[in-house]
């Protein structure tokens, strides 16, 4: 059994790409950065935290026992520019700042992505880092793209997949890893635990 332990509809999208079935268990972590973590570091022990998480819930969130083995799956994204992590805002000011912050520069997406065992004792993560250009943005822009809605649970305050793509000039790394989940690595971590993807088992 997989489990995606997450709530976000675009990781449950992309995962969906790769596995045909797996179940969802979000997990709820403190996600405060510690003193003086740096942004790698952070978003793999977020990454690991969600998983610990989902596998402590996960005898009671399911009455109907398994005798497969069964996977955790969990990500976390973070924007950063200048080693700073930008959150989600919590009101148009805070996505002014940083929509300013980003406006005509470039800034770092690092998403991470751990894969566990129910015990535990089997455990892989990796950290893949995505540099992403954004052309300049007016605060009207801003305010615009604040009352579609999009921006009000993103990290670093855009979607990439979404209008938020207008602001992009230029991206290097990994798409699907802005998005949420970095497909080619999950392929990759996935087969460790001999859970192969869709395109793998088509060509079987």
């Amino acid at each position: 059994m997989l489990v995606l332990a997450s709530a976000s509809p675009r990781r449950k999208e992309l995962l969906s790409l790769l596995v045909r079935e797996f179940e969802v268990l979000p997990a709820d972590i403190n996600e405060t950065p510690r003193t003086q973590e740096i942004p790698q570091d952070y978003v793999l022990r977020m990454a690991e935290e969600k998983a610990i998480a989902a596998a402590a819930k996960f005898p009671s969130a399911f009455h109907t026992p398994t005798s497969s083995p069964v996977i955790f799956v969990a990500s976390d994204t973070s924007v950063v520019v200048d080693q700073k992590i930008l959150g989600k805002p919590a009101n148009l000011e805070e996505a002014k700042q940083m929509l300013r912050l980003l406006s005509g520069r470039n800034h770092q997406v690092m998403t991470s992505l751990c894969l566990m065992n129910l015990s535990g004792d089997h455990k892989v993560s990796t950290c893949v880092n995505t540099e992403v250009r954004f052309r300049a943005i007016s605060d009207l822009e801003i305010e615009h793209y604040w009352r579609s809605g999009e921006p009000q649970d993103k990290a670093g305050s855009y979607a990439i997949q979404g209008l938020g793509a207008v602001f992009v000039e230029s991206m290097q790394g990994s798409y699907s890893a802005v998005v949420g989940l970095p497909l080619f690595e999950c392929a990759q971590l996935l087969s460790q635990f001999g859970i192969h993807s869709l395109e793998e088992v088509s060509h079987e």
